[in-house]
């Protein structure tokens, strides 16, 4: 088989192009907008960070511009007719289009066997079940339930009571899902039957290996081009599934191996997009899919970032909640920000530029910093304490 060998600034443009960014905003976002964001990322990752807006909103954004998030919270948590997204462990804590639920059902199931989680998770496949099942038809009964509502034995904020270790793996093995979440963003729970629209729990079960292929598939074509380690990470599956899925698609020309210089093995999917230029201004979640993979992230974009948050102040680098800034097919730029809620306004705290950072850079930064601020229904923008370069 000849391999097509593909130079960096394509496979830059083709990863952009997979996520959105080769199509301008639209004048004004409607629930289809939203609707092809949510399943050409195929995942929203969720994170409980709250100083600027919560992460699973933010990915839309940076490709819609400013949209209605009540739009995202009814397909995410709204009635069971209208919804798009269920919650469950992908990358990370995740938000997924409903398509997904099959192909997932085995992780699910592999949980509620004790194969799956971690070893005090797994107690309540086996030994600890009785608890399990008690918690399980306590939500039956009484209908939607929050951890905080069971009894608690925590003995400090960061530990997990039982009922919440409980609550998880039922969550894990697939018993219940997210009803919906309260306004301090704690997740509430119900049975899945009650959750997942009827016509989704309906459809059979799917083959593990099947699944395995599928979503090595729907990763290839959120990342565009990726090796194999990052179509594994899309979705977290096992070293020894990825290979073999892998290799069953590239047999099957659903995938096509290419070269790209100084990576690892590479692949597409044959139907990705291949653009002269990407034209964006975007700013980017710190868990937005083009970042979240640091070293695909220093690879493509020779960019290399990190999250701060959990780093002691005077240790901070760029600063506390940081988010790169796309400039065309480049990232140009490192924005600390927050949204002062209470005074109204986005605060700029710094802007670093990149090295080379390209002439216009800071106003079709402050363009989107204006409209990030109008978006989060804020009245102004800060002029940031520090602009420095790289």
């Amino acid at each position: 088989m000849t391999i097509q060998r593909i130079g960096l600034p394509l496979a830059r443009r083709m990863a952009l192009a997979a996520q959105g960014f080769a199509q301008p905003r639209p004048d004004a976002v409607q629930k289809g907008h939203l609707r092809r964001v949510l399943d050409r990322l195929a995942l929203h990752q969720i994170d409980s960070v709250n100083v600027l807006a919560r992460a699973h909103y933010l990915p839309a954004f940076s490709r819609l511009g400013a949209y209605d998030r009540t739009l995202f919270d009814r397909a995410a948590w709204g009635p069971r007719r209208e919804r798009r997204v269920f919650e469950y462990w992908a990358h990370e804590a995740s938000l997924l289009p409903m398509d997904l639920f099959p192909l997932l059902r085995w992780r699910m199931e592999r949980a509620d066997r004790g194969m799956a989680g971690y070893k005090g998770m797994r107690l309540f496949a086996g030994e600890r079940r009785a608890e399990a099942m008690a918690l399980l038809e306590r939500i039956r009964a009484e209908g939607p339930m929050a951890a905080s509502e069971f009894e608690s034995s925590r003995t400090g904020w960061w530990e997990w009571s039982e009922s919440k270790r409980i609550l998880e793996w039922l969550f894990y093995a697939g018993h219940i899902t997210t009803a919906t979440r309260r306004r301090s963003f704690e997740r509430v729970y119900d049975l899945t039957e009650r959750v997942i629209p009827q016509a989704v729990m309906a459809l059979p079960p799917v083959p593990e290996a099947e699944a395995h292929r599928a979503l090595i598939l729907r990763s290839a074509k959120a990342l565009g081009i990726a090796t194999a380690g990052e179509l594994r990470d899309y979705f977290r599956l096992g070293p020894e599934e990825t290979r073999t899925a892998i290799a069953e698609l590239v047999e099957d020309g659903a995938l096509l191996p290419v070269a790209v210089d100084g990576w690892p093995a590479a692949y597409i999917d044959p139907e990705a997009r291949k653009p002269r230029r990407i034209d964006t201004a975007a700013l980017l979640a710190p868990f937005d899919p083009i970042v979240w993979e640091r070293a695909r992230a220093e690879r493509l974009f020779g960019f290399r970032y990190r999250i701060e948050i959990y780093v002691p102040a005077e240790l901070r680098q760029h600063g506390y909640y940081v988010l790169p800034f796309l400039f065309g097919d480049t990232l140009v730029a490192r924005v600390d920000l927050k949204a002062d809620r209470q005074a109204r306004i986005l605060r700029v705290h710094a802007i670093h530029l990149e090295q080379g950072a390209p002439n216009g850079t800071v106003e079709a930064l402050e363009t989107e910093l204006s409209t990030l601020a109008g978006w989060l229904d804020l009245d102004g923008v800060t002029r940031p304490d520090i602009v420095d370069h790289e």
